[in-house]
């Protein structure tokens, strides 16, 4: 895939991705919290209203059952209600008042093998079998057996609505000889499914809340994590000088904050890269002159006999790769990311150390070099501030006029160690002090401008720092390096 296919596709997949997970973390947890919720609550109301509507019938029932006589019950035969006797019409006026009292739908009464004696409601005659006692025949046997009971199960009528039955005993010495039975319609479903439909609708209304909150969301997310993704393929492309915008929301602001110092670290080390380039180029191509020079000339001499010219040339060509060897091993100590072998240093052995391998230059300079350093145990590199010190007393030592000094002094100052290296020479010009810690920036012929970066680079790897103070005839430069663990002895 190509890079523009590759960046066409991040750009539509980015934000529509974030805006569906978005919904999905809003709606699926909400949605599955509200179908819960709703279908729990809903069927412990119904169950509860259930329960409340059978309680209540066989309650009617068991007031019918009391007000009936099992007795006169029992002497309804088949076709009483064609002819109309009294103990029939009692018993009907009786179950009509109740029916009519308790706004019921149906008042019946039967015997023990279930045959109706009375009907209010049903229309059923005497002597025939009520169909629904088949349904509730689990009902019924705890009914003749003396206790009140409710249909399990509510059932549809003829006019399609939902109803019950309560059941209740009626006795005659003590005996069960039958039972009541009341049909109520369970009208609490009409207000219970409407209520269903307003919390579904309330629901849905939720949702969609939800959904407008996730897609705005997922759009305000979306705009500055694009521009963080502009920035990056910048950065990717290789443009590393256009900064990273801030961003207000903290945590992309925090991602925008790391990715513009991740911007500044490329760029810095790009063009430190591009001026240590240019610098080895420039420094290395005035040895190879020398020395393409030095061996025409070496070519000739030897041609012509002439040994003592050539033995002159061969020497020049060794100094020029010599000089040209130091420049790689300079540039490769200033390029490599070495890691730090911290262990425990006692400063004053580390400047005595430094003193004695610059002794021979400083002896052949006739420079004197005052080493004074207090106790203090550094949690360092021993031989990589070796080097650094190295690079600074050989400056001083080259700097210091003859029969100067350079001074080599360490100290706890501020919570730190401050290790100072003084000379007396002619200092560092203004101008000079502002590019003497660049690469390859260097004042005197033969230098290849690595060592005070190489120095400055150490002391920030340590978490120290190296400064330059400098006048005519006092130059000082400073590099300070945080404590060891242990603390000096008093």
């Amino acid at each position: 895939m190509s890079p523009e296919r590759r960046d066409t596709f991040r750009w539509r997949d980015v934000p529509h991705l974030l805006s569906t997970r978005l919904l999905a973390a809003f709606l699926v947890p909400t949605l599955l919290i509200l179908a819960v919720t709703g279908t729990a609550v809903y069927q412990l109301a119904r169950a509860i209203l259930e329960e409340e509507l059978g309680t209540s019938l066989s309650n009617i029932a068991a007031a019918t059952a009391s007000q009936l006589n099992g007795e006169r019950m029992l002497t309804i035969e088949p076709g009483d209600d064609v002819g109309g006797t009294r103990t029939w019409r009692n018993v009907v006026r009786l179950l009509e008042g109740v029916r009519e009292a308790s706004n019921v739908r149906r008042v019946f009464a039967v015997d023990v093998q279930g045959r109706v004696r009375a009907d209010v409601g049903g229309g059923l005659p005497v002597g025939a079998e009520v169909p629904e006692l088949a349904r509730d025949r689990l009902e019924l046997a705890r009914v003749f057996a003396g206790q009140h009971a409710a249909s399990q199960v509510l059932f549809t009528g003829s006019d399609g609505r939902l109803y019950k039955t309560g059941y209740a005993p009626i006795t005659l010495a003590g005996q069960v000889v039958g039972a009541v039975g009341v049909e109520g319609s369970a009208a609490f479903f009409g207000p219970l499914q409407r209520l269903s439909r307003t919390f579904a609708i309330m629901g849905a209304l939720a949702l969609a809340a939800l959904a407008v909150v996730a897609l705005l969301t997922a759009r305000g997310l979306a705009r500055p994590l694009r521009r963080l993704m502009d920035s990056a393929l910048r950065i990717g492309r290789g443009d590393l000088t256009t900064p990273v915008p801030p961003e207000p929301t903290r945590e992309i602001g925090v991602l925008a904050r790391e990715l513009e110092e991740m911007r500044g670290a490329l760029e810095g080390r790009d063009r430190q890269l591009k001026m240590m380039l240019a610098g080895v180029a420039h420094e290395v191509r005035n040895p190879l002159g020398g020395i393409a020079l030095f061996s025409g000339l070496l070519q000739e001499d030897l041609r012509a006999g002439a040994h003592e010219d050539a033995r002159a040339h061969v020497e020049r060509i060794q100094r020029e790769v010599a000089f040209l060897q130091r420049i790689v091993e300079d540039f490769l100590a200033f390029a490599r990311e070495q890691p730090l072998a911290r262990a425990p240093v006692e400063a004053p052995a580390l400047l005595s150390i430094v003193s004695e391998l610059s002794s021979a230059e400083a002896q052949s300079r006739n420079v004197v070099l005052d080493v004074d350093a207090s106790f203090a145990l550094l949690e360092a590199d021993g031989s990589l501030l070796t080097a650094a010190l190295l690079n600074l007393v050989k400056n001083a030592v080259q700097a210091s006029p003859s029969g100067g000094h350079v001074r080599i002094h360490g100290a706890v100052r501020d919570g730190r160690y401050a290790i100072q290296v003084h000379d007396a020479g002619a200092g560092v010009p203004d101008l000079q002090k502002e590019r003497i810690f660049e690469p390859f920036f260097t004042t005197r012929e033969k230098g290849t401008g690595l060592g005070l970066p190489l120095a400055r680079k150490i002391a920030r790897a340590h978490g120290g720092e190296l400064h330059l103070t400098s006048t005519p005839g006092d130059t000082t430069f400073t590099l300070t390096l945080p404590l060891g663990a242990v603390s000096p002895p008093r």
